[in-house]
């Protein structure tokens, strides 16, 4: 028996063992470490925590907390990720797409103080994390899988209108009710927008101009004096601090805080976050449950996104199990310490990646920074205006509408394309939790869809080769009149073995001369008990009708299946073929 080469053995088996350095990556690149790696760390720690600091305020906004709820994630959760992470660049935090569930989960539960909120935030953030944790341990990540990229595309476009409305209220100084019908917001917008504050929105168009000159213009004006691109993109990514220090300045000599009545974000308490224990309130639990799920799931695939997309240009390994754990962790962390539930953030990844991160010392590094800020820099928010809050997060989102996945989705495959239609239409209308269920179950039901009816095509050999295509694509290809060798471009399972079935005796009903059936398997990877039965039953079938069934190129672990369960003993051990070239070959001369 042929050894498996060393190098392949990860691609063809599963290796469950368990090593320290697996579930405790920081080991590993703490005794590997180099002197050259801390200056690439402490850059991007240092950038990143300046992105951070009004990200994470913005973001707590946008969830309906306190600022410093957003500080305080910002700390303990990233100095967890950093330990336990397998991604060298993901940079942890509060994220605008996770941020709106929280709103959207708390504002359903008719709370009645700020304290209460707060509490709320951290159970959510416990049962996310707790979640995390169970399918990293028990290896089941798997199961967000099922969330195809069109539905995903759907619903983060959907949620980047959702959130770019409920800015709205900031961005023109006005007071608009919560709600989850994003319908009802838009009419609340509207018929708010004659109460708009000339002094609010003035400043959140000054904010969004500095903000999208950095993301869109900054670049090309610092090309013209030649600096290396590492030092350019995170240059480019420091609108938010700008807007942040320009918007306190001009309240700061204006005073419109006062004279027009600008809202602010006010006194955020100095210090480190303390410890808390999370108290449940079972009245609120099963509310909270099902968007625990949802926040899982979400922040969990927007994270192994980057994080592998990031790995893949430095040939790393990202562990997505191990992901799992360490986002878990992190949110449990979160619970604890005052925060609210985070993910790895897109835009502050790339920065992190593009500054020089190179271990998980980088998210520590932003922490510790962060912590600084929390014990000694908290006066200096006291003037920031909420509208600079909400313009750094409407450009933030700008990012989530997925034009190109809709242009590219309607050109190749339609069904794919409703799909992404019908979560983005539910996201709007329904709300976001029953939305991406409604996507889900979209995307499961286009699969079975599509796996009930597999392709199955008729071949014959090409030329004098060994090859057998499908004779209706290809002229030149040879058939013989009492064999029919058919291939079926899908696995069997219990939606398609009828069907199978069907075209198997209607093609040979229509071609009473065959008495030679070749079934070729070379695209079938699994066969399940259902469609065995229906193997047998046609096995039987075409015997009536004094035509004898054939299997060619049927894989390995198939075959054992097959062979284990006396499959293969009651069809005849020489009815099996390793090629369709072979099987053609013998009938020919029988």
């Amino acid at each position: 028996m042929n050894q498996i080469p060393a190098k392949y053995k990860h691609t063809t088996s599963q290796d469950n063992s368990f090593t320290i350095l697996q579930y405790f990556p920081f080991l590993d690149w703490l005794r590997n470490y180099k002197r050259s790696d801390l200056t690439g760390d402490m850059t991007a720690g240092i950038i990143v925590a300046i992105m951070l600091v009004p990200q994470s305020m913005a973001y707590a906004l946008l969830a309906g907390l306190p600022p410093q709820v957003g500080l305080y994630a910002s700390i303990v959760p990233l100095i967890v990720y950093g330990l336990l992470g397998t991604s060298r660049a993901l940079a942890v935090g509060p994220v605008a797409m996770v941020s709106l569930l929280v709103a959207t989960a708390l504002g359903g539960l008719e709370l009645t103080s700020v304290a209460q909120y707060v509490q709320m935030a951290l159970i959510l953030a416990l049962l996310v994390g707790i979640i995390q944790l169970t399918m990293g341990i028990f290896r089941i990540g798997f199961l967000v899988n099922f969330l195809s990229h069109p539905v995903l595309s759907g619903f983060t476009s959907a949620v980047a209108i959702v959130i770019g409305l409920s800015q709205f209220k900031h961005l023109i100084g006005v007071d608009v009710p919560r709600t989850d019908s994003m319908p009802e917001l838009a009419l609340f917008v509207i018929e708010k927008l004659p109460d708009t504050n000339i002094t609010v929105l003035v400043l959140s168009f000054i904010s969004v101009a500095i903000l999208l000159y950095f993301k869109y213009f900054l670049k090309k004006h610092l090309t013209y004096f030649n600096l290396p691109d590492h030092i350019v993109s995170p240059i480019t990514k420091l609108g938010p601090l700008v807007a942040v220090v320009i918007g306190i300045g001009l309240v700061v000599i204006t005073e419109v805080d006062i004279t027009s009545n600008v809202p602010i974000v006010g006194n955020i308490p100095a210090g480190l976050p303390e410890f808390i224990v999370p108290t449940f309130d079972t009245d609120y639990l099963s509310q909270l449950i099902p968007f625990a799920f949802t926040i899982a799931i979400v922040g969990y695939l927007e994270s192994i996104s980057v994080a592998k997309a990031l790995a893949s240009r430095r040939r790393q390994k990202v562990n997505a199990n191990q992901e799992l754990i360490a986002l878990g962790t992190a949110n449990i962390s979160a619970s604890f310490t005052g925060g609210y539930p985070v993910a790895g953030g897109f835009s502050r990844s790339i920065v992190n990646f593009a500054a020089g991160s190179n271990t998980g010392l980088a998210s520590i590094i932003s922490a510790s920074l962060i912590a600084i800020t929390m014990l000694f820099l908290t006066p200096v928010f006291y003037y920031l205006p909420n509208a600079v809050l909400g313009a750094i997060i409407l450009v933030a989102v700008t990012s989530l509408f997925d034009f190109e996945t809709i242009k590219h989705t309607w050109h190749y495959d339609k069904a794919d394309f409703a799909s992404l239609v019908v979560t983005f239409v539910a996201v709007l209308l329904i709300g976001i939790e029953t939305g991406i269920l409604v996507g889900a179950g979209t995307s499961i039901g286009l699969y079975l869809w599509r796996t009930s009816r597999p392709h199955v095509a008729v071949v014959g050999q090409i030329g004098d080769t060994q090859e057998y295509r499908n004779v209706l694509r290809h002229e030149n290809t040879t058939t013989h009149d009492n064999i029919l060798a058919l291939r079926v471009d899908e696995s069997l399972y219990f939606p398609n073995a009828q069907y199978l079935e069907e075209v198997v005796l209607n093609t040979i009903a229509d071609n009473p001369k065959v008495d030679h059936f070749i079934l070729i398997c070379s695209a079938i990877n699994f066969i399940d008990s259902s469609a065995l039965d229906t193997l047998e039953s046609l096995h039987y079938s075409l015997k009536l009708s004094n035509v004898n069934m054939y299997c060619a190129g049927v894989k390995g672990p198939v075959m054992d299946r097959l062979r284990h369960i006396g499959f293969v003993d009651r069809i005849g051990k020489d009815n099996f073929f390793m090629s369709t070239h072979e099987a053609v070959t013998a009938l020919c001369n029988k």
